[in-house]
């Protein structure tokens, strides 16, 4: 291994937060929450595995700020029919574990809106989901894919007022609750479709409010109202960081409208930007296919990372602010080559860290791994058969994607027995 390996440098974020590495697992979906929606015992074993890791930061699974829309069955949430006291008790045991070793953890707290699944939650299988606007979610094309959407998701709600100052309530509570059990800080996620990105979406929010596209926050509002209530509440060192698409920003209109987001998000106050990609309607990025096959240019094809273009605009626009790329490194080299051009600050792992949860201290920082081995590995899962043989093949990526995500979280909650 080269000794000016950045990777290993420690990195200072704006709260005052020292990682001491560029490494961060990054968030997956476990599953392991109690029926209480708590965190359980095996979320304690998981995450003391990536603990003992050597990351230079861990970024939990998403937390749900409303129990009555998950993302999936098995989801942590915020309950108000728990004492607070109870919660704030399995919170802090699941805090304990992830920092036994000095590892800085950040909770990622998310609301599902539309892509919240049928009986994910309390509020009943046949109550309608929330999002921005009333605009009905389809995984694919044709006219099947629109069905099969429409019977598992409907038509969302549109959010009153009322609904969004909840949110943004629900959003700082759960920031609250974090810096209370102990964890270093909290990601907003506003990625992946769910209701954050729904606001962000000009294909999604059809809003005339001020919370809509066409106000002067260009459907940044609720973001912004989110990062100072959570400041509100939270210790001046705590960590506030934001997940953001890339994938719907690919045009210049497109792009010029996330670079105005981000000018009203940043100067909120944020300590990081995490750039991911994916969604249901959209879901190639989120499934472990080779990076190649979704690459823009040879450039990134080099650097293995879906979304390193991007971030490298982004870095343009905003020098100062830490930025995460999350998806597609595979290799130390690459890694290299992605923090030495200043491209991005952190490197985010997600299913790697899965299969191994050593994988900094075994791998990317063992300096007896020569540079040309130092390889990660994901399983590929294939999607069943009847996709394709009942000519659904615009719900392929979505089907795969699906299962690997549950392939993953199984191996996750057997880190954790």
């Amino acid at each position: 291994m080269s000794t000016d390996l950045k990777v290993n440098e420690p990195l200072t974020l704006k709260c005052g937060l020292t990682l001491p590495n560029r490494l961060s697992k990054a968030a997956m979906a476990e599953h392991e929450a109690t029926r209480e929606m708590l965190p359980s015992s095996d979320h304690v074993r998981s995450y003391s595995a990536w603990a003992e890791g050597g990351w230079g930061m861990v970024m939990t699974g998403n937390v749900m700020v409303d129990k009555r829309h998950l993302g999936s069955k098995g989801d942590v949430a915020y309950n108000d029919a728990v004492p607070y006291e109870e919660q704030l008790a399995a919170w802090t045991r699941w805090a304990e574990a992830c920092k036994r070793n000095g590892t800085p953890t950040i909770v990622q707290i998310n609301h599902p809106g539309r892509q919240s699944t049928p009986g994910a939650g309390t509020r009943g299988f046949f109550a309608k989901t929330v999002s921005s606007s009333a605009t009905p979610l389809r995984p694919g094309n044709g006219f099947l894919p629109s069905i099969i959407g429409a019977l598992l998701f409907g038509t969302p709600r549109e959010m009153t007022a009322e609904d969004i100052r909840e949110l943004v309530d629900g959003f700082a509570r759960m920031a609250k609750l974090s810096a209370e059990a102990g964890f270093a800080g909290a990601e907003i996620h506003a990625a992946h479709g769910y209701l954050l990105d729904q606001f962000l979406s000009p294909k999604v929010n059809k809003r005339t409010d001020e919370y809509g596209i066409g106000s002067a926050s260009k459907g940044a509002k609720v973001v912004v109202d989110i990062i100072e209530a959570m400041r509100a509440v939270v210790p001046a060192g705590f960590c506030i960081g934001i997940k953001l698409n890339s994938v719907d920003h690919q045009s210049q209109e497109q792009l010029a409208l996330c670079i105005e987001q981000l000018k009203l998000i940043t100067g909120a106050g944020v300590d990081f930007i995490e750039i991911s990609g994916g969604s249901y309607e959209n879901p190639k990025m989120l499934a472990s296919g080779q990076p190649q096959e979704q690459a823009k240019s040879s450039r990134t094809k080099a650097r293995e990372a879906f979304f390193l273009e991007f971030a490298a605009t982004i870095r343009h626009q905003f020098p100062d602010t830490p930025l995460m790329v999350t998806g597609g490194f595979r290799s130390r080299n690459a890694m290299k080559a992605a923090l030495q051009s200043g491209d991005c600050d952190l490197i985010g792992l997600a299913r790697p860290s899965v299969l191994e949860p050593h994988l900094p201290k075994k791998t990317i920082l063992n300096p007896k791994v020569a540079d040309d081995d130092a390889v990660l590995y994901t399983e590929k899962i294939q999607p069943p058969a009847l996709i394709e043989a009942l000519g659904l093949k615009s719900m392929l990526s979505a089907v795969t994607a699906g299962a690997e995500t549950m392939w993953y979280g199984a191996r996750i909650r057997e880190l954790g027995q």
